[in-house]
């Protein structure tokens, strides 16, 4: 048991450590390096308050890339508690948002609001009104998803019913591009590519608020997560409410997916590989260890993934989901062939 606990200790310092490190990373490297001094800097500048000109060092830092890796750690976690969450709730491996079609839906209502609002009079979208929208998108394909699966028990066709829901949403989100004006749908692809990029300040406070309350709710349900991986009957014997958690996990699952969505675009293969990262490197399948375990392995793989998209091909940037695709895809074949053994 001791042995247990220094190695949970030891992987949790791993990941703490390791996204402190990326998060510094994304704050001082780029197009254009910055030095630790240069960081400590500004820091203290923000910090005390002290005013004067600003040079190219400070408006880099605490205008472009702060906001931005603080938005990529946030979307990380929320990533990885939303398919940690979907994981446990149809008690299936190769379960995500985007695989279930959730992100696909979130997206089709986000082009109704970025694309089709100037029809009904929207001049400006704000961050709020656009994940309003990619929450119901993400809700109403959950709706479907979970009508199929009280219908079909096998785990495969409830994925393929996933998988043409989001394909459905995606045509749907061509055919309205058809009606769009021009710089609304570059704006839509552009977005729809996955970017952390355009974060500013006042994009924080929302996308922060929303995801932290998720992300406490989440924990909360650490215990009746467990009871429910031993069947819905010995959960209810221990007192869990199951039809309650079950629609607390649907709930906060959207509402992190839809988050990511609204604000960053289509991610995938973050909320597929961390839970089962996090499940090799500590041995559980403890939620309670779990959830932190993800919201830290999330933050640390989103971040890397943003400072391949920004680093890679300097000063251009690769598209965010195409990073996620080529880093995720090969966990997700080895997990896959490893599937009896985990």
């Amino acid at each position: 048991m001791e042995r247990n606990g220094v190695k949970t200790l030891f992987w949790f310092g791993i990941l703490l450590v390791g996204t402190a490190c990326v998060f510094l990373l994304n704050v001082g490297l780029g197009s254009v390096n910055i030095t630790g001094s240069d960081i400590v800097r500004v820091f203290a500048d923000e910090l005390f308050g002290q005013s004067g000109v600003k040079d190219n060092a400070h408006l880099i830092i605490w205008q472009l890339r702060l906001p931005r890796a603080m938005a990529g750690l946030a979307c990380g976690a929320a990533l990885a508690i939303s398919g940690l969450l979907l994981q446990t709730f149809f008690e299936n491996p190769i379960v995500e948002p985007y695989v279930l079609g959730v992100s696909s839906g979130s997206s089709l209502f986000v082009a109704l609001v970025t694309m089709g609002g100037f029809t009904f009079g929207v001049r400006q979208v704000t961050p709020l009104f656009r994940f309003t929208g990619a929450f119901i998108g993400a809700m109403l394909v959950m709706a479907v998803v979970l009508l199929a699966a009280a219908r079909v028990k096998n785990v495969v066709t409830l994925l393929i019913v996933g998988l043409m829901a989001g394909y459905i949403c995606s045509a749907a989100a061509s055919i309205l591009s058809a009606f769009a004006e021009r710089e609304q749908i570059a704006g839509y692809a552009i977005w729809s590519m996955g970017t952390f990029s355009g974060f500013t300040w006042q994009h924080l406070p929302v996308l922060y608020g929303i995801v932290t309350v998720s992300l406490v709710l989440a924990c909360l349900l650490a215990k009746p997560l467990n009871a429910l991986q031993m069947g819905d009957r010995y959960a209810a014997s221990m007192g869990v409410n199951v039809r309650a958690v079950r629609c607390a996990i649907i709930l906060v699952s959207s509402v992190l997916s839809a988050a990511v969505t609204a604000f960053a675009g289509p991610v995938s293969f973050i909320g597929l590989a961390v839970p089962h990262i996090c499940r090799i490197l500590f041995h559980t399948s403890d939620s309670r260890i779990l959830l932190p375990a993800a919201m830290l392995g999330g933050a640390l793989m989103a971040g890397l993934c943003d400072f391949a998209a920004r680093t890679i091909v300097s000063p251009a940037e690769l598209p965010l989901g195409a990073i996620t695709a080529v880093i995720g895809a090969p966990v997700v074949v080895f997990l896959l062939t490893r599937k009896d053994k985990l």
